[in-house]
């Protein structure tokens, strides 16, 4: 028993040895040609400095360059209809703009008469006694007493009287040519200041033929249109100049329009338009600028252009209000909905449509618009589509991804 105990030793030994030998052989592994070739390229990417990374990184990284130069919000085909997404293209296309502002209906000043006395006297008879009547050219207004155009008028019956007493003296004598010259000259003299004085030819005729003067004095009217305004009164004294009736002819108006001033640059004369009125439904009356006034209204921002329009049966009445439409054709525009554009008040911003749900928030320029469409002046080509349709909660969503329009230039 003693002699087999070392070889019951040995063998364990070996058995241990030969284990610990193939545990060890197992958990090495030589390196395949492959992992040689791999091993010895990355050491000479790292010793010599001349490879660079090929293949995806490299692509993933410019991809990543583009994404920082030109921002874009991605939003799936599902989220697009349940919030209602609408694009529409930038079109080439007319621009027509509508002016659309009130009027109102005021005399024509150029038909508009004062009447008044060249001398002094008192009024003993008003034709016209109250203010809206209607008179003709030529119908009486007021009759007026005046010694001083009863002395004009003695004057001139005397001279009528010297000069037919000058031409009774025989023609031959040199003194009585003179007399009768003279008397010629102060006739026509006194007859002129009469009728200085807007004495009609007809009442110095009369005055001729009767050899008395007339006591008071006849004021015609030298038009025909409305009295707007009469301060003449019975017993009244009159000075020269005083004015006694306004008298406006109706026949013609005009109307006086109120433009913005960001408007103004748009108007010019001769653009027509079209003039209603609430008074005269289903009617309209079309004219053409006429006129527009020099100065700025301060207090509204406006400045006044005029339109005339005939009135043959007195329908339009003054301080009337109208409605006025100008169309004014702009030409070719480059235009988008108004809805597509979103206004920070420091930037105008719309989202183009990319394709595959990416749309790209960008700066865009403005210039002219009408009541639905706009004009792009820099910052879209035709044919590009914009979001027309929940451009607020693209808007929102962009926002909260911290995806920002990038600064045009």
């Amino acid at each position: 028993m003693k002699k087999g105990f070392p070889l019951i030793i040995l063998s364990l030994i070996l058995g241990i040895g030969i284990i610990v030998y193939f545990s060890l052989s197992g958990s090495i592994k030589k390196p395949s040609t492959a992992e040689k070739q791999q091993s010895s390229s990355e050491h000479q990417g790292h010793t010599s400095g001349t490879v660079k990374p090929e293949g995806k990184p490299e692509a993933n990284n410019q991809e990543g360059n583009n994404a920082a130069e030109t921002p874009a919000i991605e939003i799936s085909p599902e989220k697009q209809q349940l919030i209602g997404v609408k694009t529409t293209s930038a079109t080439v296309k007319p621009l027509q703009k509508i002016i659309r502002t009130v009027g109102r209906i005021e005399y024509d000043e150029r038909m508009l008469a004062t009447i008044n006395t060249k001398f002094e006297g008192w009024i003993e008879r008003l034709y016209v006694d109250y203010t809206g009547k209607y008179v003709n050219k030529g119908d009486p207004l007021a009759e007026v007493y005046s010694p001083e155009l009863i002395a004009s008028q003695q004057e001139f019956i005397d001279s009528l009287r010297w000069k037919a007493a000058s031409e009774s003296v025989k023609p031959d004598n040199g003194l009585s040519k003179m007399l009768s010259r003279d008397a010629e000259q102060i006739t026509a003299a006194a007859k002129q200041r009469l009728g200085y004085w807007d004495i009609t030819e007809e009442q110095i005729k009369k005055i001729e033929r009767t050899g008395k003067p007339i006591r008071t004095l006849t004021i015609h009217s030298p038009v025909s249109g409305y009295v707007v305004q009469k301060t003449a009164l019975r017993g009244m004294r009159v000075m020269p100049g005083e004015k006694l009736f306004d008298i406006a002819d109706l026949s013609s108006v005009w109307i006086i329009s109120d433009i913005y001033e960001y408007e103004l640059s748009l108007i010019k004369v001769g653009m027509n338009a079209r003039i209603s009125l609430s008074y005269l439904p289903g009617r309209e009356f079309s004219s053409s600028i006429e006129y527009v006034y020099p100065e700025l209204s301060g207090d509204t921002r406006t400045a006044r252009v005029r339109f005339t329009l005939p009135n043959p049966g007195g329908q339009l009445k003054p301080q009337m209000f109208t409605n006025v439409e100008i169309k004014i054709e702009l030409g070719k525009r480059l235009l988008i909905p108004k809805d597509a554009v979103i206004d920070t008040g420091t930037r105008k911003i719309v989202y183009v449509d990319k394709g595959e749900g990416y749309f790209e928030p960008r700066e865009v320029l403005l210039g002219l618009r009408d009541d639905y469409n706009i004009e792009v002046l820099k910052g879209l080509k035709s044919g590009e589509k914009v979001v027309s349709s929940a451009t607020f909660l693209i808007d929102s969503e962009s926002k909260l991804k911290g995806v920002v329009p990038l600064h045009s230039h």
